[in-house]
């Protein structure tokens, strides 16, 4: 058993992306592809971390950071590894580097249905400020989120 205190951050390289494109798929109903992850890996503004539980990648953040405003862009843990704690230490890693570098507010968008994911960001000091009208694939409605880090 995995908990938070034995899991390492790190920048997420190519090398993981077959680990976390598995995760992907199994965490989303429209999943991003490797295209995707991989114009993450080289975007100015992009910073994605991996979490790594007895050397196997636990689960995923991408972070977008530009000025003052920083949002979360992706974020999943395995299924076999979920509840232990690992998507916190995933949030909590994504709001200390968005603070270093500048940000003052860290949003995010999901699925109005992910209950789980709601209750989730909300433990972790995200409020609610808005809806996105069909926002996943011209169907589903998306929660706005936000936490103020300053």
């Amino acid at each position: 058993m995995t908990d938070a205190a034995h899991i390492q951050i790190r920048s997420m390289v190519e090398g993981d992306l077959d680990a976390v494109l598995e995760i992907e798929q199994v965490s989303y109903p429209v999943p991003w592809n490797r295209d995707h992850f991989l114009s993450e890996l080289v975007a100015r503004y992009s910073f994605p971390y991996i979490a790594v539980a007895n050397g196997e990648v636990a689960g995923y953040v991408c972070l977008m950071s530009l000025f003052e405003e920083a949002q979360i862009l992706n974020i999943a843990v395995h299924p076999g590894k979920r509840g232990r704690g690992i998507a916190c230490v995933l949030m909590d890693y994504a709001c200390v580097r968005a603070i270093e570098k500048g940000a003052e507010i860290l949003s995010l968008e999901v699925r109005v249905t992910n209950v789980a994911a709601i209750a989730l960001y909300e433990r972790c000091g995200f409020v609610r400020s808005g809806v996105r009208r069909k926002y996943y694939e011209g169907r589903d409605d998306a929660v706005l989120m936000e936490k103020r880090l300053r």
